[in-house]
């Protein structure tokens, strides 16, 4: 995890919040570093993680989060974690090979036209819904991202409800946290996607929204991060306020600065 962006959240993984929806948002960049912060985050938080990770391979992300002081495959052994690998089980699904569990594929959809996503869920519901035996705080749901579901033929209804049911469940139910990726383009003629990521804005309870930098690549530089809570209509507290910062993405770290307080810049 980034303790600046901790810092910049007023979040500790000592008392992680709970009944949350953050929609992390990205224009022009990559925003997946917010991702690798959240994902680090809450297995140090002790939180039982479900991670649809719909974009890279599972040696991918364990390999940056070596880097933040996590270790995947002790999380998944432990049963700290349940990663569903999209890109083994679309595989799965396209060659028509049973998921080693012998359980419906969560993506089975594919194969059925998309039709919906209860499968994926289920899939979720079961991984988070606590046994006698856990001992772990509050369940976290963390897509990577939801702009993939569309890509896959999904309509933006279902995605929706896909997101909508999950919420009910993981924040409402069981008192969790949703984290949730999604990719958008404010000139693109992609109606659909654009669809998506605004009712999910709606929805949010925080919005964290990378931006590119709108004069282009700057190695000082890397964009910009607006936060963006998403509360009462009356906002009580400075934090409340949106806020923008810069910021520079390092090896093992990303550092923060108020927009033209770069060291490069001064």
């Amino acid at each position: 995890m980034f303790v600046e962006l901790n810092e910049l959240l007023h979040a500790s993984p000592e008392r992680p919040e709970q009944g949350t929806f953050t929609l992390l948002r990205d224009t022009r960049t990559d925003g997946s570093f917010l991702v690798h912060h959240f994902l680090s985050f809450y297995l140090k938080a002790g939180c039982k993680v479900c991670f649809v990770a719909l974009i890279q391979s599972f040696s991918h992300y364990n390999v940056v989060a070596q880097k933040l002081g996590v270790s995947l495959p002790a999380a998944k052994e432990r049963g700290q974690l349940v990663f569903l690998e999209g890109l083994k089980s679309c595989f799965e699904v396209l060659f028509k090979e049973e998921p080693p569990t012998g359980q419906p594929n969560p993506l089975q959809f594919i194969r059925e036209g998309g039709s919906n996503l209860k499968a994926l869920y289920e899939f979720v519901r079961t991984s988070l819904t606590p046994s006698e035996s856990d001992s772990w705080k509050c369940p976290v749901l963390l897509v990577d991202d939801v702009s993939v579901l569309l890509s896959l033929g999904m309509r933006p209804v279902d995605v929706l409800d896909f997101i909508h049911y999950c919420r009910a469940t993981v924040c409402s139910q069981l008192k969790g946290n949703v984290v949730v990726l999604v990719h958008s383009r404010e000139d693109s003629d992609d109606t659909e996607n654009e669809l998506v990521v605004n009712a999910l804005c709606h929805q949010s309870n925080l919005i964290l929204w990378a931006e590119g930098l709108a004069t282009g690549y700057c190695k000082d530089i890397h964009g910009q991060l607006k936060i963006i809570p998403r509360g009462p209509a009356v906002l009580s507290t400075e934090r409340d306020l949106p806020r923008t910062y810069q910021y520079k993405i390092q090896d093992r770290n990303v550092t923060f600065f108020a927009r033209g307080m770069s060291a490069a810049v001064l």
